[in-house]
């Protein structure tokens, strides 16, 4: 059984050489459906960013600036991320955000504007937050992982880790 299985990855192997050298390499499959992940995806950052540097500026309590640098930090590499979202979708020939508008039509996390929560009740929120972001990234990579873009699907490797790693800092601060 594993000669067989050797010699069909072989020929695999032989078959992807041979379109390669025909110009015939794999190429990415369904790039406007990955676009447009993508779009919602930057749309979903973008909130999230603006959301922790809202709970970063109105921060109070007995542990204001453990927290305010918690969110700074994490505002930080969200905002990171923005551009390579964006710029990954137009390496792929697809469009991005052009407009705010457009990003609050798209994103799926919701915004607060609420002016009387706790340091806890933040910190929960963008805890949960964050989660949904891993949630929503893990989504986008099966799509671009079934559509044959590598290059994608290992930005949201990265991506996931650093969502998860923000929800759990998060969590263990409230005790999730």
């Amino acid at each position: 059984m594993a000669v067989a299985n050797a010699k069909q990855e072989l020929k695999t192997v032989s078959n992807v050489k041979q379109k390669a050298h025909q110009g015939e390499d794999a190429t990415l499959q369904n790039q406007q459906a990955v676009g447009e992940a993508l779009a919602v995806l930057l749309s979903d950052v973008f909130a999230l960013y603006i959301k922790t540097k809202n709970y970063h500026w109105h921060m109070k309590g007995s542990h204001f600036r453990d927290y305010h640098l918690l969110l700074e930090e994490q505002a930080t590499q969200l905002y990171g991320i923005t551009d390579l979202i964006a710029e990954r979708a137009r390496k792929i020939g697809q469009p991005t955000v052009r407009s705010l508008e457009q990003m609050v039509q798209l994103k799926r996390l919701a915004s607060s504007d609420a002016t009387d929560l706790s340091a806890d009740q933040m910190l929960t929120e963008l805890h949960d937050d964050n989660q949904s972001l891993a949630a929503y990234m893990r989504t986008t990579h099966t799509l671009t992982d079934d559509a044959n873009d590598v290059s994608t699907t290992s930005l949201l490797e990265e991506w996931i880790d650093q969502a998860e790693e923000r929800a759990w800092f998060l969590g263990q601060t409230v005790g999730k």
